[in-house]
């Protein structure tokens, strides 16, 4: 990339295309953006958002624009969003959320919508708000019954939503809820084995969810575990080699989960990737990236090769290299 950057968002465009957007550089908040086309391998300079921020979410709509929410620009939290425009490369602001967050997740749920949850604005939140491409506003919905920081938010396939884990305060959680896009509620679901943030959450072919990984109180987590929809219940299954947080995951094509990097301790980050084999409930060891990185990005390019960009290699070097598994 042409710049180092952490806490940026990576999406995949209709044309293929990878836009990657803000982050921060250990000094430099950033509002600029940058194309990866898969046929050069190489990247290009794209339309500068209005706000730099770090943080923040970035959903890619039903008309192909993408929408970029909240974040945090080193002095305050935002509440203001933008669209990017892939056919004219420039940014558009629309309406502002109604509160300003980092950290929180974001949702595009079957009717078109985006689905807000939590984050942190100096403490974690409990509120929720769903974007509306058709007026570009937001319109508060139910709250979860936990404010939560550092949390999954995964869409089933019955169109439900399930939130699992995160960071309130000190407290870090092993409770888990779902939100009915119907009514606008939540309900709470089967607790987790363990309380984790910092996680994965992937949802396998099967309908089922797999948490992997995570932080909890001074503990790296290697332990996995899987949701069952139809039970509302989780079950442990096998335990990655390697303890990470800040690390990415994606269902592949084959069905099986791809992990790759994260931190496992203070000091240490990982090049090391794993598969999980859902028929096995195992993982075995796959390819390293060339680069240690945690708190990266993961895109699935159209073509099925796996782009991985930026983040940490250390708690101070900040990476602009990116590679494809």
């Amino acid at each position: 990339m042409t710049y180092a950057r952490n806490g940026h968002t990576a999406s995949v465009l209709a044309n293929g295309s990878v836009l990657v957007v803000g982050g921060f550089n250990g000094s430099i908040y950033f509002n600029n953006a940058e194309l990866y086309n898969p046929s050069t391998g190489i990247w290009i300079s794209t339309g500068s958002m209005t706000y730099a921020r770090s943080g923040h979410t970035a959903s890619v709509l039903a008309n192909g624009s993408v929408l970029v929410a909240g974040g945090f620009n080193g002095s305050i939290y935002l509440n203001n969003a933008e669209l990017y425009n892939p056919s004219t490369d420039t940014w558009t602001t629309t309406g502002s959320m109604t509160y300003a967050r980092s950290g929180h997740t974001a949702s595009a749920l079957a009717n078109g919508t985006v689905l807000i949850t939590g984050g942190t604005n100096n403490g974690a939140l409990i509120s929720v708000e769903v974007y509306s491409p058709s007026t570009g506003t937001w319109i508060p919905t139910g709250n979860m019954t936990y404010a939560r920081n550092g949390h999954t938010a995964s869409v089933l396939a019955n169109g439900s939503v399930l939130v699992a884990g995160g960071l309130n305060g000190s407290i870090y959680l092993n409770n888990a809820e779902l939100y009915n896009p119907s009514t606008g509620t939540w309900i709470p679901t089967g607790n987790m084995t363990s309380a984790r943030n910092g996680h994965t959450a992937s949802v396998l072919a099967n309908g089922s969810v797999l948490v992997a990984g995570g932080f909890k109180g001074g503990i790296y987590l290697n332990n996995v575990e899987l949701y069952n929809p139809s039970t509302g219940t989780w079950t442990p299954t096998g335990s990655m080699s390697y303890a990470r947080r800040g690390h990415t995951a994606f269902v592949l094509a084959s069905g099986s989960v791809l992990v790759i990097g994260g931190q496992n301790n203070a000091s240490r980050f990982l090049s090391a990737a794993e598969l999980y084999n859902p028929s096995t409930g195992t993982w075995t060891p796959t390819g390293s990236m060339s680069y240690r990185r945690a708190f990266h990005t993961i895109s699935v390019l159209t073509n099925g090769i796996v782009l991985v960009a930026g983040g940490l290699s250390n708690g101070s070097s900040f990476l602009n290299s990116a590679e494809l598994y």
